[in-house]
């Protein structure tokens, strides 16, 4: 059952977040694509709630309990930038809006965009792991919780992976086209001045 909410709630998003941005953009009713995008948040409330009340009717924690929380993290994490991005793109193609910035590719630009991401990463996984944290008090010492722990393991190996790539484009950012290898790092740090 938790599976098939988890599914609903992610073809919920895509849906709501499709009917608010042919509102705001086709319709012209800016009020009405808000209402509908904020409705987005309530999708993960009613896991949430069924999710605890599938534990308190006695479910044993299982797999999905923890993907549920891995979700919710997730869109805690990255649902308003996944908004706001395709918000960007529906101007550009619906209402003639320049085209959105690409996110920068080359020198240190590129590593504060990856801190950026990590920084979300490191959201989702918090919330799943508190989420997570709260399902075992929830449950007790009565219950196994040990899929839930494996789920909190899943959540702070996924940051720390997310955030070892991140550190890369710190360490040896990419060099823009034409760049010499020596000239890198000044030009890298004027780039980032001039922002």
């Amino acid at each position: 059952m938790i599976v098939a909410l988890i599914i609903a709630c992610e073809v919920g998003f895509w849906v709501l977040l499709a009917l608010g941005l042919a509102v705001r953009y086709l319709l012209k009713r800016r009020r009405t694509s808000v209402v509908l995008l904020l409705c987005e948040p309530v999708l993960e409330l009613v896991l949430f709630v069924v999710t605890a009340i599938d534990l308190k009717n006695g479910a044993e924690p299982s797999w999905e309990h923890g993907l549920a929380a891995l979700y919710i993290g997730f869109t805690v994490g990255y649902g308003h930038y996944t908004i706001r991005w395709l918000d960007g793109h529906a101007a550009h193609r619906l209402a003639g809006a320049p085209k959105p910035a690409k996110p920068p590719r080359y020198g240190m630009a590129r590593s504060r965009h990856e801190g950026g991401l990590w920084l979300r990463t490191l959201l989702a996984a918090a919330v799943a792991c508190a989420l997570l944290q709260a399902a075992v008090w929830y449950v007790g010492g009565d219950g196994d919780t040990s899929s839930l722990r494996s789920f909190q393991w899943a959540a702070l190996r996924a940051a720390g992976i997310h955030g070892l790539i991140a550190l890369t484009y710190l360490i040896w950012p990419k060099r823009g086209p034409g760049v010499p290898e020596a000239d890198h790092r000044v030009t890298s740090t004027k780039e980032s001045a001039r922002r």
